[in-house]
């Protein structure tokens, strides 16, 4: 079965590398994986895969959204790869959703493809992250430092940021929905603080 696919891959690649090559990719990776894939918005080469976080790590019962755009050239280039729902990593920006990964940014080969990204790569990227060579500071900081935090946190942003409902929204949603958090504490505290002026005139 897995010559079949293989075969059934490469023959779609040849036949609509220049005539609708996007959507026949598309078409095969719906019909040879369990991800649940649909169609960009911007352009026939963009994809959004439901990607849910590898077992026996900090990321388990997190469901990512993450965008796929395809190259002209692919698969001689790299897919580009980013997470739309927001996640705490040190390989990976959290306001973007670039990814650092030398196997798609620098190693990539024709012999891959995206099943290779979405089976293989991103379950070994949150499995294994990298503190030496991080797009998040922060995160790379925590894990080194202190890793039982950094489990903490990244528990708590699958939490905040890729359930089920919560992984609909992008980074850029979920940053507003803090500002308005923050605007709603701080109007709180002010009014808990008024309280306290009038409180202490009437004593």
């Amino acid at each position: 079965l897995s010559i079949s696919l293989f075969l059934i891959f490469h023959f779609l690649t040849f036949c609509f590398y220049k005539n609708n090559h996007y959507y026949y990719l598309f078409i095969l990776i719906r019909i040879t994986s369990n991800y649940e894939v649909n169609m960009g918005t911007d352009s026939l080469n963009e994809f959004i895969v439901k990607f849910p976080g590898p077992k026996d790590c900090a990321y388990e019962g997190g469901t990512w959204r993450v965008r796929v755009e395809l190259p002209p050239n692919y698969p001689y280039k790299s897919p580009s790869i980013g997470f739309l729902n927001r996640i705490f990593h040190p390989n990976v920006d959290e306001q973007s959703g670039s990814v650092c990964l030398d196997v798609i940014n620098q190693r990539w080969s024709p012999m891959f493809d995206l099943l290779n990204v979405f089976e293989t790569f991103l379950p070994q990227l949150l499995l294994y992250p990298n503190p030496t060579d991080p797009l998040n500071g922060e995160a790379a900081s925590l894990l080194l430092r202190e890793p039982e935090k950094f489990k903490d946190k990244v528990k708590d942003y699958v939490k905040r940021f890729a359930t089920e409902n919560n992984s609909l929204k992008t980074s850029k949603e979920t940053n507003n929905d803090d500002d308005e958090d923050d605007d709603e504490n701080d109007n709180a505290n002010d009014i808990d603080d008024d309280d306290d002026e009038v409180d202490g005139f009437f004593a």
